[in-house]
């Protein structure tokens, strides 16, 4: 069972849903970007998604473009991302790290240099953009060999057949986009969302997290009441280009904290 599957089978068995935030790594510079994982898992996270920041991220909307510009500007590369899971990892050896973003940087530095780079640095799960499941059956192989998980994404158009490739070729959880368009983009439609998930759950077989469109504590409650996991990520980089890099770490977790209060009221055991 690898780090992710056993943080949902200790969720469940608790009756909690899991908070997944993201951040990308660089943003607001290199040195923040620890200290901001460590804010997110003191408010409360249970995975992080460390964004590798990409110059033409097609599916982010511009809170999270920008969020990319300023870490490319300061340096950052995918070589850099796994520098930072290493630190990271000095510090906290159990919350679960998922690696997001583009083909482009792991092509660039070699599928196998990259699958070994990252175990070495204690990535746990890997979640590329634009990888269809039908494209990259020897990267997961390759991933799970390494005891990483490769997660996909599924989307409001994704087809019954897709979905089952999915199951067979991830594992740890499925990311669905809850929305058509890009990350901060519309109106979360809950009733869809709804509507949704058992269809998803049948085909693939693990965890859902459901993301984009979740703004506050509240909108991740009524999330949490029909999902695994709730994921979370223009916010956050919103509050971090709000309270600049010396009070981004505090603003930050009291973000998250407060989103996992409200996870966590839908808790049988809750008062």
């Amino acid at each position: 069972m690898s780090k992710i599957q056993a943080r949902f089978a200790r969720l469940q068995a608790a009756g909690r849903k899991a908070l997944i935030p993201f951040i990308t790594a660089g943003d607001p510079s290199p040195t923040a970007t620890v200290p901001l994982m460590q804010a997110l898992v003191d408010g409360g996270a249970d995975i992080i998604e460390l964004g590798v920041p990409f110059s033409d991220p097609m599916a982010d909307g511009p809170t999270i473009q920008r969020a990319s510009e300023r870490a490319l500007a300061a340096g950052m590369n995918l070589r850099r991302v796994l520098e930072i899971v290493t630190e990271f990892r000095a510090r906290d050896r159990d919350t679960p790290v998922v690696l997001m973003g583009y083909a482009n940087p792991i092509e660039a530095m070699g599928v196998d240099r990259f699958v070994a780079g990252a175990a070495a640095a204690g990535v746990d799960g890997v979640l590329v953009v634009d990888y269809p499941p039908q494209e990259c059956e020897a990267f997961a192989a390759r991933l799970k060999d390494a005891a990483i998980d490769p997660i996909f994404l599924l989307a409001p158009t994704t087809s019954e057949q897709r979905m089952r490739e999915v199951g067979r070729f991830g594992s740890g959880y499925i990311y669905y986009v809850s929305l058509t368009g890009v990350t901060g983009a519309g109106h979360l439609d809950h009733s869809q969302v709804a509507a949704r998930i058992p269809a998803i759950r049948e085909a693939v077989g693990m965890p859902v997290g459901v993301g984009f469109g979740i703004r506050d504590a509240a909108s991740a409650m009524r999330i949490g009441e029909i999902a695994d996991a709730v994921v979370i990520g223009s916010r956050i980089i919103e509050e971090i280009e709000r309270a600049g890099e010396a009070a981004a770490p505090a603003r930050v977790q009291a973000l998250i904290r407060e989103i996992r209060e409200a996870l966590d009221s839908l808790s049988p055991e809750a008062p």
